[in-house]
């Protein structure tokens, strides 16, 4: 059978910044709101419509944004998802619905902390979608928006090829579904909701990285284990960098009282709030259990190095007589007793395995080894 190797993957490791993954810590304390960020316009718009009352639903993809702009005057509810981002289309689309300039900048911006503003009429929510990168074992973020305005929610999105909405889109083609019964705030709480949901999947999968991490640090731990605990101590940063401010992002929500928001919805967002607030301790906890990994990977440490003094330190005292009896026969006196005797060197060799297996007896029933 041929196996073909990949030395690229392990040369690697050669490198110790790749073994300890010291250029993901620049990417995860990068972040100077002071630098405007400068976006780079996506190569292709993706853009699909979801217009609907209790009674119909037009489904509408286009790779144009002008193409969305009459649903602004229709009575029925509208979403509206924009995949990539493109500065001109994003101007475009927030200008024909009256969506203030600042909104825009927040759109358009990279790094931006979850977090929620009402602005003349509309209600805009920022918050990073989470996705486990299985090969590279990172935590991967990619940011949306959502604006809801009276009878419409517009959602931008960087990623074309990934989003957790598909459950949305689902029910939104059944006729009897309570999306399709309920207003456009209702959309927007579907919405986070899911968002929210999925961070569960993505601390489930840190959990297994977790677990396994663990059995490995206690049945033998290495510097790659320390690597390892180094790699998911970020990677729980980022979790928890963008599940905290969701948090206040919800309750913001629920102690609003913008109009678009219908009372009858505030339930399902406190329910929400719950759920973000169970992913943050769900997060914490992870947090404590890897710096309890850390520590136990310490002692592991400090129990081997504690070994090999031991091993040492008893090797060093069984070999301490050897050198004085060596020491005493050695002296240069003239009268040494056994030192000119047939047996003398006999005698003191005797002595010199005698007394250290003395010693091992006395170590071994005193328990110090």
């Amino acid at each position: 059978m041929n196996v073909r190797l990949k030395p690229e993957k392990y040369l690697k490791y050669l490198y110790l910044p790749n073994l300890f993954a010291t250029k993901r810590t620049g990417e995860i304390l990068s972040v100077n709101p002071t630098v405007i960020s400068q976006r780079v316009d996506a190569t292709e718009v993706s853009v699909s419509v979801y217009d609907y009352t209790a009674e119909s639903l037009e489904e509408k993809k286009s790779d144009k944004v002008e193409s969305v702009f009459h649903y602004k005057d229709t009575p029925s509810i509208s979403w509206i998802n924009i995949d990539g981002i493109r500065k001109s289309d994003v101007e475009a689309a927030c200008t024909n619905y009256g969506i203030h300039p600042l909104i825009i900048e927040d759109i358009l911006s990279v790094d931006q902390r979850p977090k929620m503003d009402e602005v003349e009429g509309v209600l805009y929510c920022l918050l990073n979608m989470l996705y486990f990168n299985e090969e590279k074992k990172t935590v991967e973020t990619e940011q949306i928006s959502m604006v809801l305005g009276s009878n419409f929610v517009i959602s931008f999105q960087e990623d074309p090829s990934r989003d957790v909405f598909d459950p949305i889109r689902h029910r939104l083609k059944i006729p009897k579904s309570q999306l399709r019964q309920r207003t456009a705030d209702y959309l927007l709480y579907s919405m986070i909701d899911l968002v929210v949901d999925s961070y569960f999947l993505i601390m489930e999968r840190l959990g297994e990285q977790i677990e396994a991490l663990e059995e490995e640090v206690v049945r033998k731990s290495n510097k790659r284990s320390l690597a390892r605990i180094n790699q998911l101590r970020k990677e729980l940063i980022v979790l928890k960098r963008n599940i905290a401010p969701v948090r206040d992002l919800v309750a913001g929500i629920i102690r609003s009282e913008s109009e678009l928001l219908d009372d009858r919805t505030t339930k399902y967002f406190k329910d929400v709030y719950d759920h973000i607030i169970q992913a943050f301790d769900l997060s914490e906890n992870y947090r404590d259990v890897m710096m309890s990994v850390q520590d136990l990977y310490l002692s592991n440490v400090n129990l081997r190095l504690n070994e090999v003094m031991k091993v040492m330190t008893i090797v060093t005292c069984l070999l301490a007589p050897a050198t004085v009896i060596g020491g005493i026969f050695g002296m240069n006196f003239d009268i040494i007793p056994y030192a000119h005797h047939s047996f003398g060197f006999y005698f003191a060799v005797g002595l010199m395995f005698a007394i250290p297996v003395v010693m091992l007896y006395i170590f071994k029933k005193r328990g110090w080894f």
